[in-house]
C-alpha cells in the first residue's frame, strides 16, 4: 500500500518520454495537430464553395428555361 505499481511507472515513463525525448516531442505533436486542424478547415471551406456554384448554375439554367418558354 502506498507503493507504485508497474502500471504507474509505465504511465509516468510514457509521459516523460512524450514531453522530453524521442522523435515525438510535445511541440512536434501539437504542431502536427495544428496542421491537421488547418487542413480540415480548408477542406470544409472548399466543400462549402462547391454547392454555391451548383446552385448558381441551376439558377442560370432555370432563367434560361423560363426565357425560352416566354419566347
Amino acid at each position: 500500500m502506498g507503493g507504485l505499481s508497474i502500471w504507474h511507472w509505465i504511465i509516468v515513463g510514457g509521459v516523460v518520454f512524450i514531453l522530453f525525448g524521442g522523435k515525438f516531442k510535445i511541440s512536434d505533436v501539437m504542431g502536427d495537430v495544428a496542421k491537421g486542424i488547418k487542413a480540415f478547415k480548408k477542406g470544409m471551406a472548399e466543400d462549402d464553395e462547391a454547392p454555391k456554384a451548383v446552385e448558381e448554375t441551376r439558377a442560370i439554367e432555370a432563367d434560361k428555361a423560363a426565357d425560352r418558354k416566354q419566347v
